[in-house]
């Protein structure tokens, strides 16, 4: 099994997924995600503050979370959560199937969303494009507000070490809802590990 290890953008970039932010880390023990409620329509109208794009999978021992079309989004976590029970929670396996499949079936290749998944040990970015990605440092985001988030949580990883995951997650997505218009401050944040899981 591969899973790449650099982080490559999607073919056309990441536009079609502008409508959220989704933060993910792994820091001192504890595993970490959190997204914001914001459901935009087009680019000018807000449809919803509180949709739920992050949640727990596999009885709890899962985390993902999505960008993209709220719809599509719903397809890609039940055939995420069929291949975590095919494979018995075996999360690196069950994302590399469905990034085969994703690819390969002419009907999922239209749909428009990138999944976050992790568990205690892996943290995963899914996409149509066929990869599975495992980042260096152990942190990720995506949506439009990703890059925010990305560099507000390297930074207090790096820095503020006596943070949890699931303090600096939060503070990075509340540092690209500052910055970016399709990120709210309704904030879902799901932990693994640590205090937090007990």
């Amino acid at each position: 099994m591969f899973i790449s290890k650099r982080i490559r953008v999607p073919k056309g970039g990441n536009s079609m997924f502008h409508a959220t932010t989704i933060f993910a880390i792994q820091h001192n023990g504890q595993s970490a995600m959190s997204g914001d409620g914001q459901v935009t329509f087009g680019n000018q109208v807000i449809m919803k503050k509180s949709a739920k794009k992050v949640r727990r999978l596999y009885g709890g021992k899962v985390i993902a979370g999505f960008a993209g079309s709220v719809a599509d989004a719903f397809t890609l976590f039940e055939k995420f959560e069929a291949k975590l029970e095919m494979y018995n929670g075996n999360l690196q396996r069950a994302a590399v199937e469905l990034a085969k499949e994703w690819r390969g079936d002419k009907m999922l290749r239209q749909l428009e969303a990138l999944l976050l998944v992790m568990d205690g040990t892996h943290l995963l970015l899914v996409s149509g494009n066929g990869e599975v990605i495992e980042p260096d440092d152990g942190i990720l985001a995506i949506g439009s507000g990703g890059n925010y988030a990305l560099a507000a949580g390297r930074a207090l990883a790096r820095h503020a070490g006596h943070m949890t995951a699931e303090q600096i997650a939060r503070a990075a997505l509340e540092t690209a809802g500052e910055l970016c218009v399709f990120t709210n401050d309704q904030i879902i944040l799901e932990t693994i590990g640590g205090s937090a899981d007990a």
